[in-house]
């Protein structure tokens, strides 16, 4: 299935059916602010198990990263968050960005089984935003990108459809996605540093 969904006004019922989709261990992909990302309600392990095999890869050596819709999730989900790491945050999200924290027990043991700590996104993109909202928690976050794939295969709505459509239930049509991977900054250990360029600039550094 595909819907269409527009960024500027997400409508409020299609943001229902897609929360009551997640609430019932669906699989979706969705638009961001870089590319098309895969995910679930980080609650609901079989579903998480889904995107898991999607990806190909174990959940325990995963490095899912999890959607937030606001800073307010932070005491929630990491610990341990310090002045400088929070007022870095909160000027450069939402956007193009990844920071991996030292994770609290909030966040579901098989996330955290072989590692202490949880990538947050807050992408800046009112779709995936309002969806996080309404649902209550985060959302799992990966990338639909794989090393072999053309530009059009992750950017363009319908090519995403066309080769996920048996694996997920639903592909969100926010319009042409982007093709370069978020900007990872590692906070873990006092200091911030960054472990991927992407599409974030890291000028402030």
């Amino acid at each position: 299935m595909i819907k269409k969904i527009y960024a500027n006004n997400p409508n409020p019922k299609d943001v229902e059916f897609v929360v009551d989709m997640l609430k019932d261990g669906g699989v979706i992909i969705y638009p961001t602010d870089t590319v098309y990302g895969i995910g679930c309600d980080i609650h609901n392990r079989n579903a998480v198990e889904r995107v898991a095999r999607i990806k190909n890869v174990r959940i325990e050596k995963a490095n899912f990263a999890i959607i937030c819709s606001d800073l307010s999730h932070l005491s929630d989900y990491a610990k341990q968050v310090d002045n400088t790491t929070f007022k870095m945050m909160k000027r450069l999200l939402p956007g193009p960005y990844t920071f991996i924290l030292n994770a609290s027990n909030k966040v579901p043991r098989f996330f955290t089984e072989k590692k202490k700590t949880i990538g947050i996104r807050i992408p800046n993109n009112n779709v995936i935003l309002e969806i996080v909202r309404v649902l209550g928690n985060p959302v799992l976050t990966t990338s639909v990108h794989t090393e072999n794939d053309m530009y059009e295969e992750i950017t363009n709505p319908e090519l995403i459809h066309e080769r996920y459509k048996d694996r997920v239930d639903l592909v969100i049509d926010g319009g042409t996605g982007g093709v370069v991977l978020s900007t990872i900054i590692d906070c873990t250990n006092g200091e911030c540093k960054v472990v991927r360029e992407g599409a974030g600039s890291i000028d402030f550094m």
